[in-house]
């Protein structure tokens, strides 16, 4: 009889501690975290700068999904289209040109560098006079595109 008496004993006290346990031992509650974004730039070169929403790869600046103010302001809706399908191809800017991509996606590489960087749907980008690079047209392009006189 006694055995029992420990026994229920033993399975309250599991009950009450498992209970209480809360109470005596807080557990902390995880908090959201927000991303922490450095306003320095690093000590060490780069091939990517980045800027609020504009980003720099082997001179190549890309600003990810402007605003309608920026567009309007530069006129890309009159400038000239342009558009491929899936493809790879070489190309040498003869003149710096900007393009805003209508829909798309491209993997370019840039002669003579390591890596690559992607542009997309979205994107207003400026490419300068007399670099050459490799388009690798993941999908179809659709651009409208403005070369500096």
């Amino acid at each position: 009889m006694a055995l029992n008496h420990t026994l229920v004993l033993s399975s309250l006290l599991v009950l009450l501690l498992s209970l209480l346990s809360p109470l005596i031992i807080p557990i902390p509650k995880s908090k959201p975290t927000t991303p922490r974004v450095s306003k320095y730039k690093p000590v060490m070169a780069s091939i990517t700068t980045t800027t609020a929403a504009t980003a720099e790869n082997f001179g190549v600046k890309i600003e990810k999904n402007p605003p309608q103010s920026k567009l309007s302001e530069l006129g890309v809706t009159s400038w000239p289209k342009w558009g491929c399908p899936p493809s790879k191809f070489p190309w040498t800017f003869t003149a710096t040109e900007t393009m805003y991509l209508l829909e798309g996606k491209v993997i370019v590489y840039v002669d003579g560098r390591e890596g690559s960087f992607e542009i997309g749907t979205g994107d207003l980008v400026v490419f300068p006079k007399g670099m050459k690079i490799t388009w690798d047209v993941i999908e179809a392009v659709n651009k409208h595109y403005s070369l500096e006189k």
